[in-house]
């Protein structure tokens, strides 16, 4: 068995245990690869793992892998900050788009995604425990956000994305009530169904609160080299 074998074995019983724990099915919770920094190669063999959901930080780095595993059935994540300027290729290359936190970047992103595409699935950034160093709009602004971005055509509003301070679990169950009592706004509920936190240092917390996608890099991977980063 090889090393990222391995890893996304231990990975993955780690999210069932988390599951038994809080008495929730594991098939409800995704595992999302973040392989920010990490190379093309690294990919192709955790792709051979069974793993399909890929999420990447930055653009031309995200870009350049694309082009190198086009011969793969990668779902393809960009979960950094979304800046105006780059919205054309995440709304043309990209399946999800975790952090918008703008009703302006939503209107690009929908804007520029071809209409014989599937919707581009979107997931709110929320700064759910008001870090300064910290993007995403503020909780008491994603009620108005999700009305007005889930009438946009060409997305479908999935949900929310958090990234609390570490050691801050309480973090993670203001963002499950936050996701829930904002549903209600949404102009289709029954597309409402993932809250996106959770990483490699945190992710039982995160799964007893409720996440249904956690983001692992490092317990996957190994330690990032940014070194090499596009």
């Amino acid at each position: 068995m090889n090393s990222l074998q391995q890893s996304r074995n231990q990975v993955i019983q780690q999210i069932e245990d988390a599951c038994k724990h809080a008495r929730r099915n594991v098939e409800s919770v995704q595992l999302l690869a973040v392989s920010k920094t990490h190379p093309s190669e690294s990919l192709r063999e955790m792709y051979q793992t069974g793993q399909r959901a890929f999420g990447e930080n930055y653009l031309q780095e995200a870009l350049d892998k694309m082009e190198s595993l086009g011969d793969l059935d990668i779902e393809w994540h960009f979960i950094g900050h979304v800046q105006r300027n780059k919205t054309k290729h995440l709304a043309e290359k990209f399946a999800w788009v975790h952090g918008v936190d703008r009703l302006i970047i939503a209107e690009r992103l929908s804007n520029q995604r071809e209409a014989n595409q599937a919707p581009l699935n979107i997931c709110l950034q929320v700064n759910i425990d008001a870090q300064d160093s910290k993007d995403g709009c503020q909780p008491n602004e994603v009620a108005e956000l999700v009305k007005r971005i889930s009438q946009l055509p060409h997305l479908k509003l999935r949900g929310l994305m958090v990234i609390p301070a570490p050691n801050n679990p309480q973090a993670f169950s203001d963002a499950k009530a936050l996701f829930e009592n904002v549903k209600t706004e949404h102009a289709h509920p029954e597309d409402w169904d993932t809250l996106s936190m959770g990483m490699s240092g945190d992710m039982n917390e995160a799964i007893a609160a409720g996440s249904t996608m956690v983001r692992v890099g490092t317990a996957l991977f190994g330690a990032r080299d940014y070194s090499k980063q596009a």
